[in-house]
C-alpha cells in the first residue's frame, strides 16, 4: 500500500511561497516522500526536483555494477539535486532521502529558506513498500541487496531539523494534503489560506 495524499484544487495556485522557498521532503526509504512531493509541488506552484529521477537518467548513462557505484551514482545524484536547486531563485520541492550527516550543511547553502515535511511511517510498513517496490525500479537501485541497517538508520529515520521549521506527517495513513499545503504556506510565512 502506498501512501495516498487527498488534495483538491482547481488548478489555479494561490498564494505562492516567497521567491526561494525550497520545500525538503524527507525520510527513510519507502515512507511516501515521492508520492507527497508529486502531489503537493504543483499546489505550491513549485517545481519537483527528485533525486530518484536524476539517478534514473544518470544509470542510463553511467555503469551501476553492483551496490557500491548504485550508492556512487545515488550521492552523485543528490549532488547534481542540490546544484540544480541552488540555481533556482524562485524555490523548489526537493525529494530525496536526506542523510543527516551531510544534508545538513548542504541544505544550509540554499539560497533561500527552507520548509522540512518530515515523512513518518512506522518501520514495518516501510519494509513492505520497499518490497514491494523492489521488482519495479532500475536494476540499478539493488533494492533487494540493501539491508536494513542502510535504510533505517539515525541519518533518515529521525528529521534533518537544520533550524527550519519541520512539519512531520504520517505517512501510514492518507496525507490532508490541503492541509499539509496550509502548515507549509504557514512555516514559509504566508499564514493559512482562507
Amino acid at each position: 500500500m502506498r501512501c495516498r495524499c487527498l488534495l483538491r484544487h482547481n488548478g489555479v495556485v494561490t498564494d505562492r511561497l516567497p521567491p526561494g522557498t525550497f520545500v525538503v521532503v524527507s525520510g527513510p526509504p519507502a515512507s511516501g516522500k515521492t508520492t507527497l512531493s508529486r502531489a503537493i509541488a504543483p499546489v505550491l506552484g513549485l517545481p519537483l526536483i527528485a533525486k530518484d529521477t536524476i539517478k534514473q537518467a544518470l544509470m542510463t548513462v553511467l555503469p551501476v555494477p553492483d551496490v557500491a557505484a548504485s550508492r556512487v551514482v545515488g550521492r552523485a545524484s543528490v549532488a547534481a539535486l542540490l546544484a540544480v536547486a541552488a540555481e533556482s531563485s524562485g524555490g523548489a520541492v526537493l525529494d530525496s532521502v536526506w542523510h543527516r550527516s551531510y544534508a545538513l550543511e548542504e541544505l544550509r547553502r540554499l539560497p533561500g529558506q527552507v520548509v522540512e515535511v518530515f515523512c513518518r511511517c512506522d518501520r514495518v510498513l516501510a519494509a513492505e513498500r520497499y518490497a514491494l517496490r523492489a521488482g519495479s525500479r532500475d536494476a540499478g537501485h539493488f533494492d533487494a541487496s540493501r539491508g536494513t541497517e542502510e535504510l533505517w538508520n539515525d541519518e533518515v529515520a529521525r528529521p534533518v531539523a537544520g533550524g527550519w521549521r519541520v512539519i512531520e506527517v504520517d505517512t501510514a495513513h492518507p496525507v490532508d494534503g490541503e492541509a499539509l499545503v496550509g502548515l507549509i504556506r504557514a512555516a514559509a510565512g504566508l499564514g493559512l489560506p482562507s
